[in-house]
């Protein structure tokens, strides 16, 4: 994320809250992952002031960001009283024991990973029985019109799928898969207007679709044909962990949890 996309990130995590209004839960632990400077964390808080909050921080933000960030979360672990800031492995785990949260808050982040599975994964790992998933993330079409233009050009510009062009089905799916329940999944276009190309490509980086920041000032092309427009599908979910210690199948063959055996003695 950059300061220039900050704006961004609080809007649809606004959105998020929104959406999240009127959902009936008294989260214990939550876990912002990952958490960007912005509106979010404060609404959270104010909603959950007996939850801990678990953060974990996104390593692209800059100096002035990060000396901000930090502030701003010293006074909201003060007002929740407590919480941490955790680190994500190489194998994509967090730093906190399964079964540790209530609440899991991702936003406009899962795009960035290269399989969403095992984040959703993660999620599922982390997540007490009754929890929730909230999340949202940028959908294929994002950016629709720079993918529209000849591919001279889009060599030119350097321009990259985002690593994880999911639609709003295909992660649905995987929700299934990792035995989320009750998923429910809901899509929305933002039109970006620019001033200029330079403005919109400067964003079109921002949120990695182009693989370098491109300037104009030395472009051999035409740039009339570059757009002063890019689309945003945004795709909004969330999915309840329901019977998370029940049997479980694989290939057709069910499998029980030790733990979930019981006897029951018959008298004589």
């Amino acid at each position: 994320m950059t300061h220039a996309l900050r704006w961004l990130y609080t809007e649809i995590a606004l959105r998020m809250c929104q959406k999240m209004a009127i959902v009936k839960i008294h989260p214990r632990a939550i876990l912002i992952a990952p958490d960007y400077p912005g509106a979010h964390a404060n609404w959270l808080v104010k909603r959950f002031p007996a939850a801990q909050v678990f953060f974990y921080l996104c390593s692209n933000l800059s100096v002035f960001e990060f000396t901000r960030y930090r502030v701003t979360r010293w006074f909201l672990l003060w007002r929740s009283g407590g919480g941490k800031q955790l680190n994500l492995s190489a194998a994509a785990t967090f730093s906190v024991a399964p079964n540790s949260c209530d609440l899991v808050w991702s936003n406009l982040w899962l795009h960035e990973q290269g399989n969403p599975k095992i984040i959703v994964a993660e999620f599922w790992r982390l997540l007490r029985e009754g929890g929730l998933l909230s999340f949202s993330y940028l959908g294929p079409d994002t950016g629709k019109e720079l993918h529209a233009l000849d591919a001279e050009i889009r060599t030119a510009l350097g321009l990259v799928p985002l690593p994880s062009a999911w639609d709003m089905h295909d992660l649905g799916d995987a929700l299934i898969a990792q035995r989320f329940a009750e998923p429910v999944m809901d899509m929305e276009y933002l039109d970006l207007q620019y001033d200029s190309a330079q403005l919109m490509l400067h964003d079109a980086h921002a949120l990695g679709l182009l693989a370098k920041p491109i300037s104009l000032e030395n472009w051999q092309g035409n740039q009339s044909l570059l757009p002063k427009k890019l689309t945003l599908e945004i795709i909004y979910g969330h999915a309840w962990v329901v019977n998370k210690h029940l049997s479980k199948t694989q290939n057709q063959a069910a499998f029980i949890s030790p733990d979930q055996i019981q006897t029951k003695r018959i008298k004589d």
